[in-house]
């Protein structure tokens, strides 16, 4: 019989448990069923995200951090980090809707502020580039996409909208609604339009040096062109 009441009791703080973290983190289990064709299981995903897992464990950890408690911050933070792989600063200030895809290496630092519905791959790193005090990490504005592996260090500012490649490096302000790739990280426009939406499609990220290499070729195309032309007026009033 007290077997039968403690196995309830167990049941019933699973239950709240479960019951809380879909209300409080109801965003963020929204953002991975919309941009995770995997996630197809409520239940799985509560289980068994990390990044989701990562969030929670960061949520916690932040509440103390901000009512000035010592130690147990940084202790859940690294727990955390054992368990999922994923560092979060307790100190880093994220917005809802986060998405941490797969998440292994993902490291956002202290100073840190990350916006509403953004999606990080994993191997992503916000930051610093010394020891410098004060704001020393990225602020990332609303629905940004980070690459697999991309790094962006110091206190540079990133607009809305903003694509980031895969393993880009970012080290400068990016401006909204554009799209960086390669290392040092450079800014391209899609046909100077606006980028629209929350796009998973890094394959269709632009390429700044295939790009520039195009146009090289097209302009010897058109020097070879007008030397051709030379040549064959010059033959005929010979």
């Amino acid at each position: 019989m007290a077997f039968l009441i403690f196995v309830l009791i167990i049941l019933t703080i699973i239950l709240i448990y479960f019951v809380l973290v879909s209300l409080i983190f109801k965003k963020e289990i929204k953002a991975t069923f919309e941009r995770d064709p995997a996630a197809t299981n409520f239940l799985e995903v509560l289980l068994t995200y990390s990044g989701l897992s990562a969030i929670i464990f960061y949520r916690i950890a932040h509440k103390l951090f901000g009512i000035g408690i010592p130690f147990f911050p940084r202790f859940i933070s690294q727990f955390a980090k054992w368990l999922t792989g994923i560092e979060i600063h307790p100190g880093a200030t994220i917005g809802e809707g986060l998405f941490i895809d797969h998440g292994m290496g993902v490291v956002i630092g202290e100073t840190s502020v990350i916006g509403n519905n953004v999606t990080l791959f994993q191997g992503v790193t916000l930051g610093g580039t010394g020891k410098e005090p004060g704001k020393r990490h990225p602020p990332l504005g609303n629905k940004k996409v980070v690459g697999a592996g991309a790094k962006i260090l110091g206190n540079v500012n990133i607009g809305d909208n903003v694509q980031i490649g895969a393993n880009a490096v970012v080290i400068k302000d990016v401006p909204p609604n554009s799209t960086v790739v390669g290392i040092p990280g450079r800014v391209v426009r899609k046909e100077g339009k606006r980028i629209p939406g929350i796009s998973l499609d890094h394959t269709s990220l632009p390429d700044p040096i295939a790009q520039r290499l195009d146009r090289l070729q097209d302009e010897i195309d058109h020097i070879e062109g007008e030397i051709k032309d030379y040549r064959e007026k010059k033959h005929k009033s010979s």
